[in-house]
């Protein structure tokens, strides 16, 4: 049984105890911390009732049927084409990842779900480019019954890539890609158009861990420079989006969320920025003495 512990008192929330940290911060500390303490981890399911997660076990294609404006950016209508998620058909007010995007359904139909992206999403992901023809991957928010079978991913995505290289040879397929820096306006060409190297998401991406392109959970197999590569299996190329994918392609790339954290709190160390000290962290429970 795990004790209170100087910083995870009983009925304090993660966010509560490591004030200086965003929610999605405070609660990957929290797990990091109770897994060192303890031995276990905490159970996913349980880190997805504090935040909306998914795993990036891509469940169905879907094809963009309608893209229209409206007054907070546009509504996207996508075909599901057949698809009925495990826990039951989507309902409004449910969270998909739709090819790594976190969107919540708006209206749904017998065939379709809607959504509305705001202009921030458009700007900063492939979805600024999806038009009817489009297809996207889906999966579901996790629930209490789902199996964990990829990695945590929040469909926050962090920048776009666009594919370098698709080798394909006789026992295996790799991809290589190439992360571009994303922010800018639709009004200056769109995200991903003619950029270069956005070389910050190359810190994020580390040799074996995990990496979402395009809500695909995938294992990251090298790390050049200013790109890297993946590998896919049959089952990947043929469920997902992945398998048409060509040079030039624009992909959205989500980080691994514990690199993420710990990156972006070794730049706030740098610039002098954050208020973590050596006695914070051991308030905290991270280190003790």
């Amino acid at each position: 049984m795990e004790g209170p512990g100087p910083a995870r008192e009983r009925g304090k929330k993660p966010t509560e105890c490591i004030p200086w940290a965003s929610k999605s911060e405070a609660i990957v500390f929290w797990s990091v911390q109770r897994t060192l303490r303890t031995g276990s981890r905490p159970p996913p399911t349980k880190l997805a009732r504090l935040i909306r997660m998914f795993t990036g076990i891509v469940q169905a294609r879907g094809r963009v049927v309608s893209v229209t404006a409206n007054p907070f950016g546009r509504r996207l209508v996508v075909d599901v084409q057949g698809w009925n998620p495990p826990h039951g058909p989507a309902a409004r007010g449910d969270s998909i990842c739709v090819s790594g995007v976190c969107l919540t359904v708006v209206e749904t139909a017998s065939a379709t779900l809607g959504f509305d992206v705001v202009a921030e999403t458009l700007a900063r992901t492939t979805a600024g480019q999806w038009q009817p023809g489009t297809m996207v991957n889906l999966e579901p928010a996790l629930t209490p019954s789902t199996p964990l079978g990829g990695h945590f991913m929040q469909g926050h995505v962090d920048g776009i890539g666009q594919v370098a290289e698709v080798y394909r040879g006789a026992d295996e397929c790799r991809m290589t890609v190439t992360p571009l820096n994303c922010a800018e306006s639709p009004s200056s060409g769109g995200p991903g158009q003619g950029h270069e190297a956005f070389p910050d998401l190359m810190e994020l991406i580390v040799p074996k861990g995990s990496i979402a392109i395009d809500g695909v959970s995938l294992t990251v197999a090298s790390v050049g420079r200013s790109d890297f590569q993946v590998a896919l299996i049959p089952v990947t190329l043929e469920v997902t989006t992945l398998g048409a994918a060509r040079p030039g392609d624009r992909v959205n790339l989500e980080t691994d969320i514990i690199s993420r954290t710990a990156v972006h709190w070794l730049r706030r160390q740098r610039l002098g920025e954050s208020n973590v000290s050596l006695e914070t962290l051991r308030a905290a429970g991270f280190i003790e003495g």
